[in-house]
């Protein structure tokens, strides 16, 4: 079992995506990257915490390939946009990848050059060591499924969700 720890915008997109896919056995919606010990969501969306809205992703890497849980996080969020994912706006709401170790560093790093040939632009994608993870409370935990109809839901992150069918559909759960 392998665990990243990712940053793209609200948490709540990437835990609907990877959710999608097979091989991955956990997500968790949390915080890190900030000074503020064991911070509320509240306190993480002032901005003052430093946190980052993250997930961690557990999955098993003979049923999903490393690069391809790396290549959706590229895939599924805009990293040319500094300190935002369209109107979610804030150092919390960055592009980011939390690394423990060299070997982890060095994927991140050939990751990030990966898509640099995707996107036309500047990659913004931080790749930071791992602070200590704060999971985010329980309601925050498979948003998407939960709440399903939510305005949010619906207009942001079902058409990543989609997105991500569409390219990666090979890896998605039966």
């Amino acid at each position: 079992m392998q665990s990243f720890v990712l940053a793209g915008g609200c948490f709540w997109c990437l835990d609907a995506v990877y959710r999608t896919l097979r091989g991955v056995h956990e997500v968790v919606s949390g915080y890190t990257g900030g000074t503020t010990p064991h911070p509320s969501y509240e306190e993480v969306c002032t901005g003052a915490t430093g946190h980052a809205e993250v997930v961690r992703v557990d999955f098993d890497p003979e049923a999903i390939p490393a690069d391809v849980i790396l290549d959706v996080f590229f895939t599924l969020h805009d990293p040319r946009q500094l300190n935002r994912q369209g109107n979610d706006i804030g150092t919390q709401y960055r592009s980011a990848m939390f690394f423990v170790g060299d070997d982890q560093r060095e994927r991140f790093e050939r990751a990030r050059e990966r898509a640099a040939s995707w996107w036309d632009g500047e990659i913004v994608t931080t790749i930071e060591p791992l602070g200590e993870f704060f999971p985010a409370e329980e309601y925050h935990q498979d948003f998407f499924a939960k709440n399903p109809g939510q305005g949010y839901c619906l207009a942001v992150a079902l058409p990543k969700v989609n997105k991500i069918r569409r390219s990666y559909a090979e890896y998605l759960v039966a």
